[in-house]
């Protein structure tokens, strides 16, 4: 009996550190890198993470007699300065118990130390990512058309970019891999670089303080919706005085304006981070049912 039970414990222990394993997101050279003695740095309990110029997936893989073959890539936030993975790393379980595939992207951060072109290098992690999962996606038992993108706050921004920019390649894709995310699931994001309303440290550390006009046009992802722009979730609070709910606003006019199908969901009180209101099981809940009546899973 006793032999039986250590061998359920190796064999469980052996199926969480497949499921939850960690690989490099490149398999070759990083692009748009630059050599640096800059090391990356995370607080006491492994949830925050800076200076990151090495970016990683970290794979949370529902048991193949589970698996529905949806996926989720799953953006942190951050402002682009640090990234914040308690929130993620919970939806990316939470997703795992439904069988759905998750995956936490740790995409570098923006850095002239660490890059030749700081703008671009968490974009190119994004669009990376979506490559990685679709190759590889018979392996991991997901369906390639059933591969979306999450984001909460800067990540929000990442996973918009991701969706509204996914014919503008960044990287090297000699399969002409298709980098469009089938859907996004956006969560209080930054969405626009305008003046009125964009979230000043998200783009000073993307763009630095003095960004040209056409790199805020760039990034001001509502401008940049058509009708092959994915179907989103996207969900804010009215009281964010970080984020402006204006920002889930002027995307989900956007997407409207241009056909694409879009749940959104507005907070009267939640702040940014939904650290009290709403619960978790609340949003989230909602998350699940749009992914389930939209046919992902």
């Amino acid at each position: 009996m006793k032999k039986i039970t250590v061998l359920m414990i190796l064999l469980m222990c052996c199926y969480i550190s497949r499921a939850q394993q960690e690989i490099p997101l490149y398999s070759e050279k990083i692009p748009n890198s630059i050599k640096t003695s800059v090391k990356e740095k995370v607080s006491k309990d492994y949830s925050v993470y800076s200076k990151v110029s090495e970016p990683k997936l970290r794979m949370f893989l529902p048991p193949k007699e589970k698996a529905n073959g949806a996926a989720v890539i799953v953006c942190p936030g951050g402002g682009y300065g640090v990234l914040v993975t308690k929130r993620p790393e919970r939806v990316a379980k939470e997703f795992n118990r439904l069988g759905i595939a998750a995956f936490v992207l740790k995409y570098r951060l923006p850095s002239d130390e660490t890059m030749k072109n700081k703008s671009i290098g968490p974009m190119q992690d994004a669009q990376q990512a979506i490559k990685v999962v679709r190759k590889r996606s018979e392996e991991w038992n997901i369906d390639p058309q059933k591969i979306g993108i999450m984001g909460f706050s800067a990540g929000g921004h990442l996973a918009s970019t991701a969706g509204t920019h996914f014919d503008d390649e960044m990287i090297i894709n000699k399969d002409k891999t298709s980098l469009r995310p089938d859907f996004m699931i956006l969560v209080y994001p930054v969405i626009s670089f305008t003046d009125s309303i964009y979230h000043k440290g998200s783009r000073e550390h993307l763009l630095g303080k003095l960004p040209e006009e056409k790199q805020l046009s760039f990034f001001s992802n509502e401008l940049h919706v058509t009708p092959s722009t994915p179907p989103s979730f996207i969900t804010h609070a009215d009281d964010d005085s970080s984020v402006l709910v204006a920002n889930s606003l002027c995307f989900y006019e956007a997407l409207k304006k241009n056909n694409v199908p879009v749940s959104l969901h507005i907070y009267s009180k939640g702040e940014h981070g939904y650290l009290k209101d709403p619960p978790f099981e609340e949003w989230f809940g909602r998350c699940i049912y749009w992914m389930k009546t939209s046919g992902y899973f």
